[in-house]
């Protein structure tokens, strides 16, 4: 059985490019960084996963899953290999994603995406500074 599920975070928007003829169809590529459970020397380490999809599952992606998104994956692991412009023979590993779905709420997403944006601090108006217990 060949079966895999994933959650992580979109580290770019997706790639997707449609195939040519009577009847194209969506290929997505993207990459989901999902993070390690055991922690090296307290950091958290993450492994950065390539992903591709076709048809529908292809188009799902390109319109709601951008950059920083936490999506949801179930697939199958999908080897293969090809020479290189330099005659050299590259092995690839990406997960073929037949099921994505949505890991939080659309408000949850956007309040991080502003939260990741304004990186300054919060400005307390004059009025409540003078409650703050830290002045």
């Amino acid at each position: 059985m060949n079966k895999v599920q994933l959650v992580g975070r979109l580290v770019r928007d997706a790639e997707v490019r449609y195939t040519s003829g009577d009847s194209p169809m969506a290929i997505a590529r993207w990459t989901v960084a999902c993070d390690r459970r055991i922690k090296k020397d307290g950091e958290q380490n993450a492994d950065f996963i390539q992903c591709i999809a076709f048809g529908k599952t292809a188009e799902f992606i390109e319109r709601y899953f951008f950059k920083g998104n936490k999506i949801g994956i179930v697939g199958r692991i999908q080897t293969g290999s090809y020479e290189n412009k330099d005659g050299q023979k590259v092995y690839t590993t990406e997960v073929l994603a037949e099921e994505v779905e949505f890991v939080e709420s659309k408000n949850n997403s956007a309040s991080n995406d502003s939260a990741k944006k304004n990186d300054s601090f919060m400005n307390i108006p004059d009025q409540i500074a003078e409650e703050l217990p830290f002045n």
